[in-house]
């Protein structure tokens, strides 16, 4: 089944788009960043993509060994800082390129008022036994970060107070009160420290968020705190049905999650003092379980490529839910394709998904065209940069065949831009106007060009790869490159393209002449023979 998808762009049009795709990333536990496989993955993607923050959970978990106790000769217990493994994680970060978005949480269990934890690595969800403590610790670790770094680098990293609070999993009882206790105690201690440090909250997730955020910032408004920036996360899966080690969930509707977005901008705008406060989604993917095949798919990245396209609109910054699948909240995976979170499969594999991001990140310019299916930017030089997509929520056999008109200047080219068997001058023995002529790129990813899933099942689905079977799935997992010449006529440049089911299409188109060498003739090259 074809659709025809006919656009005429018109570069005067300005069009809002933020694209703010390369802002932050998410990871697993930091504690992970310890570990080789781990380290291979993010410096991979940040050659490929490049992000500029990094977000995850567990800076205060016991695994990072920061928070200590002892007793001194007295017998009073003392607490104590261990930052040997927050100064590797940081150092490793920072040769990537990366600046911390540091989130608070989660409690040591020393420091805890209850046992409760969450995931496989068991991260204590409870109130700190002593507010006291535990702005000490918060304050002492900032303390030392910009020591180690520099006061004026450190204040730079934004801080959000906790994780999903919403959710009893993630604060004991979801009790809204006490974090906001927690989110007050905290901010005023880091303020104190140094006033320059940017601090928000309340980094809800799906449950009762509207209650949560107008009651975060009535909390405030009491208080008289104003949070440099709001905090929330975005899932966009029905519940999962679970069979073995997985969870099957189907994408849900993306108008509802967009329209729920905008109520939480409707919502701080309700507050004068609050009005046009920033807003960070700190997390987002498809499915929020870390076992969900679709992650894997060609469908999840022409998904996302909408996702993309619009997630700007009211927010300032929107975090991928993760670079890689180095990732334990449910225990260790069995295979590399798990339904992982992450861009990156283990084994160094990019997902279909990851070049979704690389292509977004490769955009510049103006934007002049935004649909369900196309984002289109016009460049300094004159020419185009857009991405084209193929989402459903469900398989429908559905190819979109594009068929584009932009606008492009007749041009007066100069003498070496034209064949020598085109190169006629005008009465005024100048060049005659014709069509600029273009170069046309396309980066083409689908379950025919770029599909690491399926290769994978065809090998017999591997638990563990050999060192072939690895390098057989990153040479699949690359888009498909193909270009080609193009003339414009009568100052329109017509493209068409198709874009199969799931697909994701970059395409750039660049003003060319052409100055060859002397003697050289690339027709007489193609025709074969002398």
């Amino acid at each position: 089944m074809k659709e025809n998808r006919i656009y005429e762009i018109d570069s005067r049009k300005k069009v809002f788009f933020r694209n703010n795709v390369d802002f932050c990333i998410g990871t697993g536990r930091m504690g992970l960043a310890l570990q080789k496989e781990y380290m291979e993955q993010l410096q991979f993607v940040q050659e490929e993509i490049g992000f500029r923050h990094i977000r995850g959970h567990g800076l205060f978990s016991d695994d990072m060994a920061i928070y200590q106790e002892y007793e001194d000769e007295s017998g009073v217990k003392r607490a104590e800082y261990n930052f040997t493994y927050l100064d590797l994680v940081m150092d490793s970060y920072r040769k990537c390129g990366l600046r911390p978005f540091l989130e608070l949480g989660f409690m040591p269990e020393k420091m805890a008022s209850g046992k409760q934890t969450v995931f496989y690595w068991k991260g204590n969800v409870t109130p700190p036994k002593d507010y006291q403590d535990w702005c000490g610790l918060v304050t002492a670790t900032l303390r030392h970060l910009m020591e180690r770094y520099g006061a004026d680098e450190v204040v730079t990293w934004p801080i959000e107070v906790w994780n999903e609070p919403n959710l009893p999993g993630f604060w004991k009882d979801a009790d809204m009160k006490e974090y906001f206790r927690l989110f007050r105690r905290t901010f005023e201690a880091v303020k104190a420290l140094d006033k320059r440090f940017r601090v928000g909250g309340p980094a809800i997730c799906g449950v009762q968020d509207e209650l949560w955020i107008r009651e975060f910032l009535e909390d405030c408004r009491k208080e008289k705190i104003v949070p440099d920036f709001i905090t929330r996360h975005h899932y966009t899966t029905e519940f999962p049905e679970n069979k073995g080690h997985y969870g099957y969930a189907a994408l849900s509707d993306a108008e509802q999650g967009f329209a729920n977005l905008q109520s939480t901008r409707d919502i701080i705008d309700s507050f004068e003092e609050y009005k046009g406060l920033e807003i960070h989604l700190t997390e987002f993917n498809t499915s929020y379980i870390p076992n969900c095949p679709l992650h894997d798919t060609n469908q999840n990245a022409a998904y996302l490529a909408q996702q993309l396209s619009r997630l700007g609109d009211v927010n300032e910054s929107y975090s991928y839910w993760t670079f890689g699948d180095i990732f334990e909240e449910q225990g260790v995976p069995f295979t590399p394709f798990h339904g992982g979170f992450g861009l990156v499969a283990n084994g160094c594999i990019p997902k279909p998904t990851f070049w979704t991001f690389q292509f977004y990140k490769e955009l510049r310019g103006e934007c002049v065209h935004k649909s369900e299916d196309m984002i289109v930017l016009h460049t300094a030089d004159g020419g185009y940069q857009g991405i084209a997509w193929n989402a459903a929520r469900e398989r429908c056999g559905r190819e979109l065949q594009f068929e584009i008109v932009f606008p492009a200047e007749d041009v007066l080219l100069a003498e070496n831009d034209f064949p020598v068997e085109n190169n006629f001058a005008d009465e005024s023995g100048l060049p005659a106007k014709t069509g600029r002529e273009y170069l046309l790129l396309f980066k083409t990813v689908d379950e025919d060009t770029c599909n690491p899933l399926r290769l994978w099942h065809d090998m017999g689905e591997p638990s563990g790869l050999n060192e072939r079977q690895k390098k057989l799935l990153q040479e699949c997992a690359r888009p498909f490159l193909s270009s080609e010449r193009v003339r414009a006529e009568e100052g329109k440049l017509r493209v068409a393209f198709p874009v199969k089911e799931f697909g994701v299409v970059y395409f750039e188109i660049q003003p060319a002449g052409t100055k060859s060498d002397r003697g050289y003739d690339y027709d007489r090259v193609m025709r074969g023979g002398a």
